[in-house]
């Protein structure tokens, strides 16, 4: 292996495969939702956007049949609809290289163009670099495990939830993940520490992909990309890494991010797009987390319920009691009220099921003494309301309606302690915990 040329002739396998590289990373990366920022533009993207949404859709119905409806991206980023766009990408891609490759066969390298190709690559993963960094740095990613999570089984829980649960539980390691993305996306910013960046994305998307992939969390498909891009990059410098780390001799000078701007207005607008995209990227992120981390960790509203874990200690629909039986998976077990948001040891679909848990939004009327409960935060309608009583510190009664039944339940505050909430930390430890 030898030095690479700015100007040597490339074998035809990486001619074919820059091809390749070139139409899948452009159809991948491009960056239209910042376009869309710019007044006029987001109305014509939205044409595009109908567009690409009818190409899969059509696509899908002759040819991949991943699902017979597709479902549009939402919490997931491995939505049917996603996996139908990556085929059609990877189609297009395919008969787009071959077109390529015949009409252009005298080509002898793409040296100017790959430039082009890398610099766009770099600093698509150096905005998501900084983006998962900044917001990781103030730990807001992955929240500490809150009362309705402790009170859940493990066994109950999914493996996302389960991984979400063991990264928020230490802020330490979250921060210091977040550092980590953060140093990624500076370096890949400055051509002279770009290949030390890119080693570094390497390591951390490449990390992220498996720990998306072993735990089933749905953003599978953007890991992978990340990670693609990543090693796109470090193949583009395979020669020196080869020479530096294989043979042990002085590395070639890099290439692949050097591009000589001949004319003025070019230096210039290279200035001008760095500096925007550093404010972009950095400045605004750190600006918008820090206000965020300031809302998410602001004094909630003051509700007359305290917090806490409670036993339904009588439980009585249209004035019959219903004794506690583990069969019974409708009848109310337990409650947990924290900071307007609720849960309900029930398999009633009228709240949110997750985890075997019933989940719903609730604030409280501290004049009247009423408990409205919503299934969902962002709902406009309420879909129960009780009136409470609180004869003691740890007691409350609820009376009212649900499903068109009378509800009378009588709730006890328990002192549940739950050791994770500790955050213990021991340097010393005597055995095995």
């Amino acid at each position: 292996m030898t030095p690479t040329q700015t100007n040597a002739p490339w074998p035809i396998w990486r001619l074919i495969a820059f091809r390749f590289f070139f139409i899948y990373l452009t159809l991948q990366i491009a960056p239209l939702a910042w376009l869309a920022e710019i007044p006029g533009v987001g109305k014509l993207l939205s044409f595009y956007y109908s567009f690409v949404d009818w190409a899969v859709t059509t696509s899908n119905k002759l040819f991949f049949h991943v699902r017979e409806v597709l479902v549009q991206p939402n919490g997931s980023g491995d939505t049917s609809w996603a996996w139908a766009q990556l085929w059609a990408m990877l189609s297009v891609t395919v008969i787009g290289c071959l077109i390529w490759s015949v009409l252009d066969r005298k080509r002898v390298n793409y040296t100017h163009l790959n430039y082009w190709l890398c610099l766009a690559a770099r600093y698509y993963l150096a905005f998501f670099a900084l983006s998962y960094g900044i917001l990781k740095i103030y730990a807001l990613q992955m929240p500490f495990p809150n009362l309705h999570q402790l009170a859940t089984p493990l066994g109950d829980l999914l493996p996302m939830r389960l991984s979400w649960m063991f990264i928020g539980y230490s802020k330490t390691y979250q921060v210091f993940s977040g550092v980590m993305e953060t140093l990624v996306g500076l370096l890949l910013l400055n051509r002279r520490t770009a290949t030390f960046g890119v080693f570094m994305a390497a390591g951390v998307f490449g990390n992220v992909m498996m720990l998306n992939l072993s735990y089933d969390i749905p953003v599978k498909l953007f890991s992978m990309e990340l990670t693609l891009v990543s090693l796109f990059l470090l193949a583009n410098e395979a020669g020196r890494l080869y020479y530096f780390f294989v043979l042990n001799k002085p590395a070639p000078v890099a290439d692949a991010y050097h591009f000589r701007y001949t004319k003025k207005w070019m230096r210039c607008g290279r200035i001008v797009f760095k500096c925007i995209f550093i404010i972009l990227a950095v400045f605004m992120q750190i600006i918008n987390n820090w206000q965020y981390y300031h809302e998410t960790n602001a004094a909630p509203a003051k509700q007359s319920l305290k917090n806490g874990v409670y036993e339904v200690f009588i439980y009585s629909v249209n004035n019959k009691e219903v004794p506690l039986s583990i069969a019974d998976t409708l009848r109310w077990h337990d409650l947990i009220l924290e900071n307007g948001t609720g849960s309900i040891k029930t398999a009633d679909t009228a709240f949110r099921q997750r985890y075997k848990r019933g989940y719903f939004a609730y604030t409280t009327d501290e004049a009247k003494h009423i408990l409205k409960i919503k299934k969902m935060a962002g709902d406009s309608l309420w879909m129960a309301s009780f009136r409470y009583e609180q004869p003691d510190s740890t007691t409350i009664k609820l009376l009212g309606k649900l499903h068109n039944d009378n509800l009378y339940v009588v709730l006890k505050r328990t002192n549940r302690h739950f050791q994770l909430a500790e955050r213990q930390f021991h340097w010393l430890s005597e055995r095995n915990r």
